[in-house]
């Protein structure tokens, strides 16, 4: 009984926890999926779209290059 409860606390735990990281994909004109760590952000002054990637590095994009961008 004790070791059921447990199970099911990690299980409740681990699930709560894998929905806190969110990826997004960046999808551009020519068709290619980027996939984002952070929820890419538009900057107004340079016209970019800047995200992270799944290695921690920062990168930018022009607006005009995306397509859409999806939550996954």
């Amino acid at each position: 009984m004790k070791l059921s409860f447990i199970t099911l606390l990690f299980a409740v735990f681990f699930t709560t926890l894998a929905g806190c990281a969110t990826d997004h994909i960046i999808t551009t004109n020519d068709g290619r999926m980027i996939d984002s760590e952070t929820k890419p952000e538009i900057n107004e002054e340079t016209g970019m779209i800047e995200y992270e990637d799944e290695d921690g590095r920062k990168n930018q994009i022009p607006v005009d290059d995306v397509s859409e961008i999806k939550e996954r």
